[in-house]
């Protein structure tokens, strides 16, 4: 399997594809990365060679925000949410959905199990 910024990346499938794995890598960043480089997009990803996979990796660390440095980015933002008190932090904070969503019904998975109540007695 191809390394690429020490994430395995799959090698049975094409290469736009396989550069998806890379966490802040989408379709659409996948195919400029790989227009840049001059690759070809239908190629499967074991059929890089070492020259290429340096390419890439020298790239994506010096044009790209990607893997570790992109995910401390996002804990850094969260925690400075938390730490000045906003809405935002606050509900992370509690592990209450961020953006707006209801709460009466489905926010099970950030809420926790669902707990029965007992009905009241007539």
């Amino acid at each position: 399997m191809p390394r690429v910024l020490g994430i395995d990346i799959p090698e049975n499938k094409r290469l736009e594809i396989s550069l998806t794995y890379l966490y802040g890598i989408g379709r659409r960043l996948s195919n400029d990365i790989i227009v840049k480089l001059g690759l070809d997009p239908n190629m499967r990803a074991h059929k890089l060679t070492s020259d290429d996979i340096a390419k890439l990796n020298g790239l994506l660390q010096s044009e790209y925000m990607v893997e570790g440095d992109l995910r401390r980015q996002v804990q850094n933002n969260i925690k400075r949410l938390i730490s000045i008190q906003a809405y935002r932090g606050i509900r992370h904070r509690l592990g209450l959905p961020v953006r707006g969503q209801r709460t009466r019904t489905n926010a099970r998975t950030r809420k926790g199990r669902r707990k029965t109540v007992a009905n009241k007695k007539k």
